[in-house]
């Protein structure tokens, strides 16, 4: 009888495996044991900051989720991009939603804080008429860059 262990079964695993199926806690303990005590925190502290909020679990879950990785500039139905379907079906709902809850015809429900950042650079390193360049769009300039 052998006392050699048995050979490993073969597997089709992947070197991205990790990458699309590690949890937070596998791929870094360290930084998921920080966001668990942050939590905990969170949750046993009345937080008397003014500019921090509370997210729910669900906002949270939302904002962490797949979205992160995808770009979706324009509007639904009209991105400047492909793949955004499903980001079109969450823009739609969130629009919806907006407008029933404040009782309007229109609402936009896009952050604008990218543009915020560019117009706090251009006010810090330019004087009025200065003159800057812009590229398009299609050469990876930016709405804000005058394209």
């Amino acid at each position: 009888m052998s006392t050699q262990p048995a050979p490993a079964p073969p597997t089709d695993a992947s070197p991205m495996d990790g990458f699309w199926h590690d949890t937070l806690a596998q791929a870094d303990p360290q930084i998921h044991e920080a966001i668990r005590n942050e939590l905990a925190r969170q949750q046993d502290k009345i937080e008397l900051i003014a500019s921090e909020n509370i997210a729910s679990r669900a906002v949270l879950e939302a904002t962490g989720s797949v979205f992160t990785n995808k770009y979706a500039e324009g509007y639904p139905g009209k991105r400047y991009y492909g793949g955004c379907d499903y980001a079109d079906v969450v823009e739609t709902l969130a629009i919806d939603r907006a407008k029933e809850l404040f009782g309007c015809a229109f609402a936009n429900v896009q952050p604008n804080s990218g543009s915020q950042a560019n117009q706090g650079v251009f006010q810090a390193v330019l004087k009025p008429g200065d003159t800057i360049l812009g590229m398009s769009l299609d050469a990876g300039g930016h709405l804000t860059h005058g394209a």
